[in-house]
């Protein structure tokens, strides 16, 4: 496997940069698609430098290393390469293009809105600049070339800021609503607000268990620390991963860089790892932030408010949260996905109401009136059609996460395989 030299970037947080319009992140695909190729990234490979002698350790040794690592206190930069294999819209539009204008649709501060952002990691490479003090101090930077993005949480304060639109949404953490304890706000995206290879690596040792193979393959030099690789393989054969790897650092256990290989082989679908790490207090001022002269400043507990009047729709920092409560929910009764089969085979699965993607009878009137080009090559292009027990369907597939929407309307999606999704759907029959 070849090994990537990581991309040394300065750290720093000085002014934000000046504002320039760029593009929207969308993605026109199903939202239950979009989503789960969202909810994936942080999953694969590339360890720089030579290999360390280091003490030999166990697999279950290392995992309980990595448990009990606590630490509080970090700054550094981490870069995120992803190539889920996401496909073009029609037009020309790559997979996360939209419209300009520096947000998308909604409220007054879309632009600046975390999840706006999640879907961008789904895609290509970035540079993240992240810093934590404890549960009350992070701030999480997105730099492109032509602006930043940021996202602020000091004490009652949460503050984000796109400098593309130069607008900057501030609210309140949850618990300073009632004049109690400060905490980290609840409703933020987790996979932005900590989009680092620790949570990255906790989530997929969740999985270890009888479904999963984890061994110690080695060691590494990364960021300039010493690190075993923790490589951890699904048994299932259904599953599309490959392998995840992660570094950990040998000193606090903390994971440092985080990789999952598909099994169709091929480059790594995504690389998330620091390229330099310091584990000494930050300054104050790093988590300190005014709106630059001249930026829109939005109240984001007003549009919250607003949103919440408006037939349950949900307000900025809180669509996220919503769905991932649904998803807990028990049956379908709340709206959510309902997880059939488990571990790595898992399958989300959300009741259709009786339209899915067209095709058959829908598609031919669709091509009668002159609209169904443009869609019928769009669906050509993401999508097999595929017929079971069930019925007939789409799958629309990426390199890691696949999804089959039935003509009903019902959506089946998980890092499984073509066939495990059919299986799942004629056996839902």
């Amino acid at each position: 496997m070849p090994r990537n030299e990581p991309t040394e970037v300065s750290d720093g947080w000085g002014g934000e940069r000046s504002p320039r319009r760029r593009k929207a992140v969308r993605y026109g695909v199903p939202v239950a698609v979009a989503g789960a190729a969202a909810v994936t990234i942080g999953l694969v490979p590339a360890f720089a430098g030579s290999s360390p002698d280091l003490p030999k350790i166990s697999a279950q040794d290392l995992i309980a290393k990595v448990a009990k690592s606590d630490v509080q206190q970090l700054s550094g930069t981490v870069r995120v390469t992803t190539d889920l294999g996401l496909p073009s819209l029609p037009g020309g539009a790559g997979g996360f293009d939209g419209a300009p204008g520096g947000g998308a649709k909604g409220g007054d501060g879309a632009s600046a809105s975390p999840e706006n952002k999640l879907m961008e990691l789904a895609s290509g490479s970035h540079t993240l600049r992240v810093a934590a003090d404890g549960p009350e101090k992070q701030r999480v930077s997105i730099v492109d070339k032509a602006a930043e993005y940021s996202l602020v949480h000091n004490g009652n304060e949460v503050w984000a800021y796109d400098s593309g639109s130069n607008t900057a949404l501030h609210s309140t953490a949850p618990g300073s609503r009632g004049g109690k304890e400060h905490r980290a706000p609840g409703g933020l995206p987790k996979d932005l607000k900590t989009a680092t290879p620790q949570d990255l690596a906790k989530e997929a040792l969740k999985a270890a268990g009888d479904t999963t193979s984890v061994t110690v393959d080695g060691t590494a030099k990364v960021a300039g620390r010493d690190a075993y690789q923790l490589l951890i393989k699904p048994k299932q054969a259904g599953s599309t991963v490959g392998s995840i790897r992660v570094a950990v650092d040998a000193d606090n256990g903390v994971p440092l860089k985080f990789t999952l290989t598909p099994k169709s082989g091929g480059a790594a679908a995504v690389d998330v790892g620091f390229t330099n790490v310091d584990f000494a207090k930050p300054a104050a001022s790093t988590f300190a932030f005014t709106p630059p002269k001249g930026a829109k400043v939005v109240d984001g507990d007003k549009e919250r408010a607003t949103a919440e009047r408006e037939h349950g729709k949900a307000a900025p920092f809180e669509k996220l949260a919503e769905a991932k409560a649904k998803a807990k929910g028990k049956g379908e009764d709340k709206g959510g996905p309902n997880i059939i089969g488990k571990g790595w085979t898992s399958i989300a699965t959300i009741k259709g109401d009786g339209s899915g993607l067209p095709s058959g009878k829908d598609m031919d009137k669709a091509k009668s009136k002159g609209a169904g080009g443009d869609v019928g090559a769009f669906l050509d292009s993401i999508g097999d059609k595929v017929n079971g027990s069930f019925g007939s369907g789409r799958v629309v597939s990426t390199r890691l996460v696949n999804a089959l929407v039935t003509d009903n309307g019902t959506v089946y999606v998980g890092a499984v395989d073509k066939q495990t999704l059919i299986n799942a759907a004629n056996a839902a029959k």
